[in-house]
């Protein structure tokens, strides 16, 4: 499957090169204009960033998109895919922007957290945010052992992916030994401002 990511880029307040990229992918049915409208939010106005839509059609709704299928009888179908593409596409990002994966910062929440641990954790990236994510089955199977500084968020109201996602997978990282800052929120399934302070905050040090 040979394809590339659409995706919302949106350079630097000034004109100056980007101090870094911030990388966000969206969930399970949302879209890059989803996570593009928490732009104002990050208030990283010296940075570039890069909101991708995900390859696959969102079963529900016309305008959603899926890393890979979560229904039962078809659960992480394109998985596989979808890790090959965002890989190669990060890879690529270089030759768009200017900024190398060693100054880059990929987040995600949900789904698009589950992909960023996935592939993130391969890739030599200045730092991972999973904001309200869970792993794959197979996470944990990594062949290296230096790993980017990583931050795991999650709502510890979260009725969609329990937080005993997040306490499974802050366990397996620590194990493989993945520099790990990890948060819970009074919170839902959501990304509240506390988050994206923390986020920001993080994004800051990973980077500069």
């Amino acid at each position: 499957m040979t394809q590339t990511l659409e995706f919302i880029s949106v350079p630097p307040d000034s004109d100056q090169a980007p101090l870094g990229l911030i990388v966000t992918l969206h969930g399970w049915g949302a879209s890059a204009d989803d996570v593009a409208g928490l732009l104002p939010y990050f208030d990283l106005p010296d940075y570039q960033f890069a909101f991708p839509n995900a390859p696959y059609p969102y079963p529900y709704a016309a305008t959603g998109r899926a890393w890979y299928d979560l229904r039962e009888e078809n659960m992480y179908q394109g998985l596989t895919e979808s890790r090959q593409i965002l890989t190669d596409w990060l890879l690529s990002l270089e030759s768009v922007t200017g900024v190398p994966l060693s100054r880059t910062v990929l987040s995600g929440f949900s789904q698009g957290a589950a992909m960023t641990l996935d592939v993130g954790l391969n890739l030599p990236l200045a730092g991972l945010v999973a904001m309200s994510g869970y792993l794959h089955p197979e996470a944990g199977k990594v062949a290296k052992d230096t790993f980017p500084p990583t931050l795991i968020t999650h709502g510890r109201q979260d009725e969609v992916v329990p937080l005993s996602a997040a306490v499974k997978a802050k366990a397996t990282l620590e194990a493989l030994g993945v520099p790990l800052q990890y948060q819970e929120f009074d919170m839902g399934h959501e990304i509240g401002l506390q988050v994206l302070e923390l986020l920001r905050n993080f994004i800051i040090n990973a980077i500069e």
